[in-house]
């Protein structure tokens, strides 16, 4: 049985009330707290300066640069692979839902500042209960006789129904709620950020093993053809053996340099099949996935001749970490006020309309109809420190998130200096590696032609064959590191991911 209340009265007159509404809604144009001004200055003479420190002398434009940068490296494979991540990756796809999830608790705090409405309906069945065993027992054995015969057992079952709305609402007299939405708004652009740092850092990672992988890949395939044409010279110089114009110590010779060329094969093999599953896996597919796809092999992307870096102040502005460090600083300062409204006085209006009847066809008449309406003014006046501690700890967390903001920042800088400088430092290095492969190139073929007009001996020729192919590993190597620096400057300059869509 559903229990409810038979009568509605007014603890108060309805004009006053709407007074106090209305002096309600005066004072809710304050707000405690203290406002956020941004966030601080953080090593300002870097921060706003034209270029960067390690900026290197060549291969750097100071432009904008684009958001999609792995578009300049010319591989359709590559775009593919990182739409393929955008959309399925399952990092990613924890980061979209999180952003969900703050826009709805944003969406829960705003709901605080309305009144709260419900419904509610009810019918009440009873009976009265017989009070005749308590008659003075003094009465006479004739006059019991006569009540028990005359007097009542009660009256019948009685039915009552009731509907009507009942309405709360607390009047935001000093802001608390207010910084509470404030709080919430600021957590979920917090959030939104970290959405984007998350997708800067997955297309730098498939970026980074597409790279390695065609990296494995050319350096297999040089070992496998180096491991050929020393298959064909051993031969010959069995052949050579057999007829008496080679020695055995040639065959052994050349037998070691064939083995430690194809010990070379087997990690590079690994190393492929490892970066495949990788990229399976950053896209959203089961290991194995993409082997029919980018088994075959491919030469690395096209290095561009020259980068685009923006200037400092850019690169802050547009990095989604320091983003979110900012947003999250802004988010602490106004739960400081949040907390401070604990210590003010809470008003919250009730109110009540309603129909109550005995026969539900009439509940809808006017003269059934009541109403209640209730100012109610909380003030915890003693809390014995709880309110108090509550501000300090949040005024300890606003701290601790301009510090961090302060961090982001200057790893910020740190990251984009070094990126620079590594990329700076690689394309010379590739330059040099680029000489030696070219002069190892000629050296070894003038060996061979010397080995084959008996100029010159086996050893000579395997030492040569040695160069040759160490600086074709070299190169390929070189040329991967400084895609990889390319990719990791990019990342560094916070470029790679896309506006979230709402919802």
């Amino acid at each position: 049985m559903t229990a409810t209340r038979f009568y509605r009265f007014s603890l108060a007159p309805l004009s006053a009330s709407l007074t106090v509404a209305a002096a309600a809604c005066l004072l809710a144009a304050c707000t405690v707290g203290p406002n956020y001004r941004g966030a601080p200055a953080v090593a300002p003479e870097a921060a706003s300066a034209a270029t960067f420190v390690r900026t290197p002398a060549q291969g750097v434009t100071p432009s904008h640069a684009p958001s999609e940068w792995w578009l300049a490296l010319d591989d359709p494979q590559l775009n593919a692979l990182i739409a393929a991540a955008f959309a399925h990756n399952p990092d990613l796809r924890a980061a979209q839902a999180r952003l969900r999830e703050s826009r709805a608790q944003l969406q829960q705090q705003r709901a605080n500042e309305l009144p709260k409405v419900s419904a509610s309906a009810a019918a009440l069945r009873m009976r009265e209960p017989d009070l005749s065993g308590l008659t003075s027992s003094s009465s006479s054995s004739g006059q019991g006789d006569s009540g028990s015969q005359g007097g009542s057992s009660g009256r019948g079952p009685l039915t009552f129904y009731t509907a009507g709305f009942d309405a709360s609402w607390e009047i935001d007299l000093f802001g608390g709620t207010r910084r509470a939405v404030e709080a919430a708004s600021e957590e979920s652009e917090a959030v939104n950020a970290d959405l984007s740092d998350t997708q800067v850092s997955l297309a730098a990672e498939v970026a980074q093993a597409y790279i390695d992988l065609r990296d494995q890949q050319q350096r297999l395939a040089i070992a496998q053809r180096t491991a050929d044409l020393q298959q064909q010279m051993l031969t010959l110089t069995e052949q050579r053996r057999a007829g008496g114009t080679a020695a055995e110590v040639d065959v052994q010779r050349l037998t070691t340099q064939v083995e430690n060329t194809r010990s070379t094969l087997t990690p590079l093999a690994a190393q492929v099949e490892i970066s495949l599953d990788q990229l399976a896996v950053l896209t959203g597919k089961a290991p194995g996935a993409l082997d029919a796809a980018l088994s075959p092999l491919k030469p690395l992307p096209t290095m561009p001749a020259t980068v685009a870096v923006s200037d400092p102040t850019t690169m802050l502005a547009q990095r989604p970490d320091i983003r979110a460090a900012e947003r999250r600083l802004a988010s602490s300062n106004a739960q400081i006020g949040e907390h401070i409204a604990d210590f003010l006085p809470k008003l919250t209006l009730f109110g009540d309309l309603g129909f109550t009847a005995a026969d539900p066809g009439h509940l809808m008449r006017k003269s059934n109809f009541s109403w209640m309406g209730v100012p109610y003014l909380q003030w915890n006046v003693f809390d014995f420190g709880r309110t108090l501690g509550a501000v300090r700890g949040a005024e300890a967390s606003r701290d601790e998130a301009e510090a961090r903001y302060e961090k982001a920042v200057l790893a910020a800088l740190q990251d984009a200096n070094a990126s620079l400088s590594r990329y700076g430092y690689q394309r010379e290095h590739l330059v040099t590696l680029q000489k030696v492969q070219t002069s190892a190139e000629r050296s070894a073929t003038l060996m061979r032609q010397r080995y084959r007009a008996g100029a010159s001996s086996l050893v000579d020729l395997l030492d040569t064959q040695r160069a040759e192919f160490a600086a074709q590993q070299d190169v390929v190597s070189g040329q991967a590191e400084l895609l990889k620096d390319f990719v990791s400057l990019q990342k560094s300059l916070g470029l790679g991911w896309q506006p979230a869509t709402s919802g």
